[in-house]
């Protein structure tokens, strides 16, 4: 196996483009959450970084629908282009308002709701992208390389924003940030790919019912985002909100915390590398499996295990959910029509979004009325039903991914 064939969706220059703006903005990104929530603790308190965080994800939710819509109405890279520019100006703004001066409560949100909106508006428009700017036979590749780059950012992101907070200021980090979306607009403008409007002018809501029923006529795609929506409240909600109590009670404060999560990260780097090269001949049926790999880490966290037991699950758990991302995308964008793509991709970002700030909120006050562990391990026993629940479904697990050319990657059954 030559390693270069590893790699081979980058000889593509439309990918190439995408990937470096990608890669660079994911990982300002990563910075972002960091350096903000520094930014408002100076004069401000936990409370107020909730409801900066709460400002940015609220337009996600509300607008993704309508995101969806415009990046079929209209071209993907313009769409995408136009999101970072937004967020481009946003972090910008807001890093010159931290170094100048302490930016009030509402101009923190304001401006994170502006990269929000943004966010809303370039995720749908990215699934539909990506198909138009890698060849058919390296589109897992091109996912796979997407999700490993992802991993890396948010590993090197927060990190990177540490460094810059502890010998400078948070404004400097939050700067970095939007600079980091100005490279990807600047890769977005330099692809050269063919955009041609749809003789047919439909209505918004048009667009909008005919993207839905292009969702809701394919059972697989419904499910999974069902069992998605789920396991956001039943594995990240008792994660990352009981995960650091615990860890402060039990396993030796923030560092032990930081180390698991690293883990995870390490465990999502992995996946990616492993789909670079592996393309499953089930696609949909071994993303719902390796989605039993968070049992390891949630029980482990349940029953206060030590700490470097708890890391090891979340490094499986972290290599299951980069290979049910890259499955779970790749398969979407190759099952349903390109025209109905983002308006698809836009349904399946609101449901699988959509009850997670429910159970962020509800998941402290059920921990304190039935306890920490009866709380993990009843959200593991959830998850390993909803996963069996899923596999009884026969078009999610008699989905098959096409036939792939000898030596650009490895299937199975």
């Amino acid at each position: 196996m030559r390693m270069n064939e590893w790699w081979g969706a980058l000889r593509e220059r439309n990918f190439r483009l995408f990937f470096i703006g990608e890669t660079t903005s994911q990982i300002g990104t990563g910075m972002a959450p960091v350096a903000i929530a520094f930014a408002v603790l100076k004069h401000g308190t936990a409370s107020d970084v909730g409801f900066v965080s709460s400002a940015g994800f609220a337009p996600v939710v509300i607008l993704i629908l309508v995101g969806g819509v415009i990046a079929d109405r209209f071209s993907r890279r313009v769409v995408m282009l136009s999101s970072d520019l937004l967020r481009t100006l946003s972090e910008l703004g807001l890093g010159l308002w931290i170094l100048e001066a302490s930016p009030p409560l509402w101009g923190f949100m304001a401006l994170a709701a502006a990269v929000g909106i943004g966010t809303a508006f370039f995720s749908p428009a990215l699934t539909g992208l990506v198909p138009q700017v890698v060849s058919a036979g390296k589109l897992l590749q091109a996912n796979a390389l997407n999700s490993l780059s992802g991993s890396i950012a948010w590993i090197i992101g927060p990190a990177i924003a540490g460094i810059i907070i502890a010998v400078s200021s948070p404004g400097w980090a939050v700067l970095i940030d939007g600079l980091t979306y100005a490279v990807s607009v600047v890769c977005l403008y330099m692809i050269s790919i063919e955009w041609v409007p749809s003789e047919t002018v439909e209505t918004f809501l048009t667009q909008l019912r005919s993207g839905w029923t292009e969702f809701w006529s394919r059972t697989w795609l419904w499910v999974i985002v069902v069992e998605f929506s789920c396991v956001n409240v039943l594995i990240f909600a008792p994660m990352f909100v009981l995960g650091p109590v615990i860890a402060k009670q039990s396993l030796g404060g923030a560092p032990a915390w930081g180390f698991i999560l690293a883990l995870q990260g390490a465990g999502a780097v992995l996946g990616g590398l492993v789909m670079l090269r592996w393309n499953p001949r089930r696609p949909l049926f071994v993303a719902t499996i390796v989605m039993v790999g968070w049992l390891w880490p949630l029980l482990a966290l349940a029953f206060r295990a030590p700490v470097l037991v708890i890391g090891c699950g979340g490094f499986v758990a972290g290599i299951g959910l980069t290979i049910f991302g890259t499955l779970w995308t790749t398969t979407m964008q190759r099952e349903i029509p390109p025209e109905v793509l983002s308006r698809v991709s836009a349904y399946d970002w609101f449901g699988s979004l959509v009850f997670l700030p429910i159970g962020i909120a509800v998941v402290g006050p059920i921990a304190a009325a039935c306890g920490i562990t009866a709380t993990i391990v009843g959200a593991a026993i959830l998850l390993f039903t909803m996963v069996g629940l899923t596999l009884l479904v026969p078009s999610v697990v008699r989905m098959r991914s096409p036939a792939v050319s000898p030596g650009s990657l490895l299937s199975s059954d």
